[in-house]
């Protein structure tokens, strides 16, 4: 696992340790030293720890004049014995609701598992959005089976729209614009 780094090209376009209105602003990163683990697996550097023991981010992009912002994670997503989802919402949505955000992409293909507690984490940070949206991209088929058993697709939008989306391949505005897109038609799916 530690060979597995965040997406390091949009980092000329947005550095989240540089931005003021991150919460990782300032952050100090070291190339050399692993200092976190996921279950006794180091993991690079570059991630960062969100209060979580087994989830971890970066924060790719983050767009205030539009109101969005694109997540990558890696790790165990585990409610139930860690409440993860209360240390992503409290200690990084939070902050970049307060700045303005309101539409979050995060990116799941290394998380690894999901194990759920209850929602109201998730219906609080949906209800907090009015007009925005959170949209799950490229998590495995069993992680988003758990979320579905679990009824967070209530709240985050995942399936076959969003399974396969080649991300790398865009710039974050452009990347935003697709799934934009896609969001407008599910959720009026009878306009242009």
């Amino acid at each position: 696992m530690h060979d597995i780094e965040p997406f390091y090209s949009w980092r000329n376009l947005y550095i989240a340790s540089e931005d003021e209105r991150s919460p990782f602003y300032r952050q100090q990163y070291s190339e050399i030293e692993f200092t976190h683990a996921i279950y006794n697996y180091l993991i690079h550097p570059q991630w960062d720890e969100i209060g979580s023991a087994t989830l971890f981010i970066k924060i790719l992009y983050s767009d205030y004049d539009d109101g969005y912002c694109i997540i990558e994670m890696i790790g165990e997503w585990n409610d139930c014995l860690y409440n993860d989802i209360m240390y992503l919402k409290r200690n990084i949505v939070e902050p970049l609701i307060d700045n303005g955000i309101n539409k979050f992409i995060l990116i799941g293909e290394n998380v690894l598992n999901f194990h759920s507690s209850d929602d109201l984490y998730y219906q609080e940070w949906f209800e907090d959005l009015e007009d925005g949206w959170i949209v799950a991209l490229n998590f495995r088929d069993f992680v988003i089976r758990e979320f579905e058993s679990a009824n967070i697709d209530y709240y985050i939008a995942f399936g076959k729209h969003f399974n396969d989306v080649n991300w790398r391949k865009y710039t974050p505005m452009d990347l935003y614009q697709v799934i934009e897109r896609a969001m407008s038609r599910r959720l009026n799916p009878f306009e242009g």
